[in-house]
């Protein structure tokens, strides 16, 4: 469906350029919204849901709360309070780092990894992208990458 269409606009857009941001805004928070609907079945959120995945592409290895920071998508809140409910779900562990006592290394447990596991069953996001295909996809994230400079 039209951007337009969706939002009930009755007047045009300025420009594309101005509809553009837009429409990046409402497709990442209608992507975002079927997520979290997937993610409360798990009792986890969106930063929960990209620290787990973090997490699987370190597995086996640690990786440090500082090097989370990093690279999460959505740096809001405070980062050890939803590593401490992961570690409560059982989906992570963390441990003091024996060299250097001031650092917390967090792994993803087996749990944490099924549980990804199951998300992905119920909400693939490939699905969603059935109606594009590999180039349009390629142009659409060169074009946003761009856009991020």
């Amino acid at each position: 469906m039209r951007l337009e269409e969706e939002l009930k606009q009755r007047k045009p857009f300025k420009d594309e350029r101005s509809k553009l941001v837009v429409n990046t805004i409402y497709t990442g928070l209608w992507f975002n919204g079927m997520l979290l609907d997937v993610l409360k079945k798990f009792n986890i959120n969106d930063q929960h849901y990209n620290i787990l995945r973090i997490l699987r592409g370190r597995h086996p290895e640690p990786a440090l709360t500082m090097e989370i920071k990093e690279v999460l998508v959505n740096k809001r809140g405070d980062l050890t309070r939803q590593l401490e409910k992961l570690v409560k779900l059982g989906l992570i562990e963390r441990e003091i780092n024996a060299a250097c006592k001031t650092q917390i290394f967090s792994y993803i447990t087996q749990k944490g990894l099924d549980t990804l596991d199951e998300i992905h069953k119920i909400h693939d996001y490939s699905e969603s992208y059935h109606t594009i295909t590999e180039e349009e996809a390629k142009i659409v994230n060169n074009i946003l990458d761009k856009l991020r400079g």
